[in-house]
C-alpha cells in the first residue's frame, strides 16, 4: 500500500517469481538515434493516451546531478537508531540498468493535475520487465487512492496485483507528487521505498515537485547498505526523523543507472 510511503511489502512477489523465466534474449524496447532529454515545461501530450510512443533516439543517462540537498533534516537528525552489525539484506550490489520513457513523468503530471490543483498528492506504480539484463518500465499504473497534501494511500490494491499478474509485470518502483513541497524524500517516503528496494535493488522512487524552482523531479534510491539498514531497523511510522548512517552518508541518493529513453513505449493503466 502506498501511503506517500507506506507500501505493502508483499507487492508484486508473484510477478517477481515469474520474471525469472523470461527470455532474456528477447528484443529490448528500443530503437535508434539521439535526442536530448525533453523539458517538463514544453512537452504536450495527447488528452487521451493508451500507449505513448516517442521519436527514436537512444537512451540518455538521467540528469539527476545535484537533485539532493547537501544536508536534509529528514536524514541527519537523531531518531531511529542503527545496529553496529552489518545488514546482510542491505549490502551494496551492482544494480542493472533501468530504462524509462522520457514521457512517463510528463504523462503522470497530467494525470495528477486535478489533484495537484487541489494541493493533493497523487501516486502511481512503475511496472515493467527484464530483457537482456536490463529493466524497462513498460507500464504506469495509477491505482485508486486517497490523498492529502502530504500523503497518498492506495485502495483496492488487488487491482494492481491483477494487472501485474495478467501482463507478467513486476514492480520497478513508484512515482508520486509533492504538489506544494520541494523535491525530496520524506521519512514516510523512504519507508515506502524500502519495501520496493528490498525486493529489487534497482527499484526507483520518482518525486515530482512542480512548484520547486530548483528541481522539478528527482529519481532516488536508498543508499546500500547505509540507508537500507537504517530503515529496516526503524519501527516508527508517520513523519519522524532518522539517524544518519554510520558511514556518514545520506539515507537516500540520486540514481546513477537510470536511463531516460525517448524511443520506449509504455502503457497507461488508470484504475481510478
Amino acid at each position: 500500500m502506498i501511503q506517500n510511503g507506506s507500501s505493502n511489502t508483499e507487492l508484486g512477489k508473484s510477478t517477481l517469481e515469474s520474471v525469472l523465466s523470461l527470455d532474456v534474449d528477447s528484443q529490448p524496447l528500443l530503437t535508434e538515434e539521439p535526442r536530448p532529454m525533453i523539458s517538463l515545461d514544453t512537452v504536450e501530450l495527447p488528452t487521451r493516451v493508451e500507449i505513448v510512443r516517442q521519436p527514436s533516439p537512444p537512451p540518455v543517462l538521467a540528469d539527476v546531478h545535484d537533485l539532493i540537498p547537501a544536508s536534509s533534516p529528514q536524514v541527519t537528525e537523531a531518531g531511529c537508531g542503527m545496529d553496529s552489525l552489518p545488514d546482510e539484506l542491505a549490502r551494496a550490489k551492482s544494480p542493472l540498468e533501468l530504462h524509462i520513457s522520457t514521457a512517463v513523468m510528463e504523462t503522470f503530471l497530467r494525470l495528477a493535475s486535478s489533484n495537484t490543483i487541489k494541493n493533493l498528492e497523487t501516486c502511481g506504480v512503475l511496472a515493467g520487465k527484464l530483457k537482456n539484463r536490463k529493466f524497462y518500465v513498460s507500464a504506469l499504473i495509477i491505482p485508486k487512492q486517497e490523498s492529502t497534501s502530504d500523503t497518498c494511500q492506495t485502495t483496492n490494491e488487488e487491482e494492481i496485483f491483477d494487472v501485474q499478474d495478467k501482463q507478467s509485470l513486476f514492480p520497478l518502483g513508484w512515482i508520486h507528487t509533492h504538489p506544494s513541497q520541494s523535491c525530496f524524500m520524506s521519512s514516510v517516503d523512504v519507508h515506502t521505498h524500502y519495501s520496493y528496494q528490498i525486493m529489487l535493488p534497482e527499484a526507483i522512487a520518482i518525486v515530482m515537485a512542480p512548484k520547486d524552482s530548483s528541481r522539478k523531479y528527482g529519481i532516488f534510491r536508498l543508499t546500500s547498505p547505509g540507508g537500507m539498514s537504517i530503515i529496516r531497523k526503524c519501527p516508527q511510522r508517520g513523519f519522524h526523523t532518522h539517524q544518519q548512517p554510520s558511514d556518514g552518508g545520506p539515507i537516500y541518493d540520486q540514481c546513477t543507472e537510470v536511463y531516460m529513453n525517448p524511443s520506449m513505449k509504455f502503457d497507461i493503466i488508470d484504475l481510478r
